[in-house]
This record gives C-alpha cells, sequence and structure tokens, in this order.
C-alpha cells in the first residue's frame, strides 16, 4: 500500500490503517476524516496536527497500545495483528543479556508505578542497554515531563509506521 491507497479506502479500513500506527481514537479519526492526503509531507503535518494538544487521555490510550520494552509476551499479545508494521521495533532486545532484560523489567515496573502508564521509548535503532539507560534516567522526570516525553516518543512512532504505509 501507499500513502494514495489510505485516500481510497473505507473509513473501517483507514480507521484500521491508521490504528496499525497509534491506538488513540482521537487521533485516528483525525487522521481518517482529514484526507485525501496528497503527498506524504501532507500526511506527517496532519499527523503531528493531530497529535499535538490531545488530551491526556488520549495519549493514554496511545500508550496503552504498546507492549512493554522487553516483554515479548505482551509483544505477541498486543501485536498479533500488527506485525507488518511494528516488526523490528524492538529487535535490541534480541541480543540483551539477562541482567539488562532484569533491569528493564523492574525498570518497567518502577516507571509504571510512578507514571501510572508503561515506558514509551521508539525502539528501533536502540540496544535493550540504550533503552534501559533511556529509562533510568526518565525515572527522575516529573510525571509531565514523562507525559510529554512519552508523547514524543509515540509520535516518532507513528511516523515510522505511517512511513510503512507507503
Amino acid at each position: 500500500m501507499n500513502y494514495l491507497d489510505i485516500n481510497k479506502q473505507t473509513i473501517e479500513d483507514a480507521t484500521h490503517a491508521f490504528m496499525q500506527c497509534c491506538t488513540s481514537s482521537t487521533w485516528v479519526e483525525k487522521m481518517v476524516a482529514s484526507r485525501p492526503y496528497h503527498n506524504i509531507d501532507e500526511l506527517f503535518d496532519a499527523a503531528n496536527q493531530h497529535w499535538i494538544g490531545l488530551e491526556e487521555s488520549d495519549y493514554l490510550e496511545a500508550f496503552d497500545g504498546h507492549p512493554k520494552i522487553g516483554d515479548v509476551n505482551s509483544l505477541m499479545k498486543k501485536y498479533a495483528d500488527t506485525k507488518t508494521l511494528a516488526a523490528g521495533e524492538q529487535s535490541g532486545m534480541s541480543v540483551a543479556d539477562e541482567q539488562t532484560i532484569t533491569a528493564l523489567s523492574q525498570g518497567n515496573t518502577d516507571y509504571k508505578n510512578a507514571f501510572g502508564f508503561i515506558f514509551i521509548v521508539c525502539a528501533t535503532g536502540k540496544s535493550a542497554s540504550e533503552m534501559n539507560a533511556l529509562l533510568q534516567a526518565r525515572l527522575h522526570n516529573t510525571r509531565a515531563k514523562e507525559l510529554l516525553n512519552a508523547a514524543e516518543e509515540q509520535r516518532k512512532i507513528f511516523h515510522i509506521r505511517l512511513s510503512k504505509l507507503t
């Protein structure tokens, strides 16, 4: 599929395609409603415009659509039907040592307890060790700062996934 195909899809199919990129239903509805997109830049601009200024609940809904970094069972369950777009996003976990995996697991628990949502990071191109370092550094932030950080990481993720639609 290329980005122009999204313009021709039914509302249901376009909703499904955008939901593969980000699970905020408000963002998806806005993306579907703002079709047609005449070029890839227009698609990305709309994605950014529709993302900025959403309600906290919209961001949390998007974050909830992600597996915890390093949680293979969660990955398999949440992404059973999105394997193509999410493929390779946590490939750095495949070479992680047990100590790093354990640290990530504990860090994820600490993060969720501190902020009320899972740690979101654009994992593409990052090793497990790099993701763990980012997680540990972000644990010291305020919840408001982490909401912003996670929203920006989610934005990076949906840009990668939108690119895969093209």
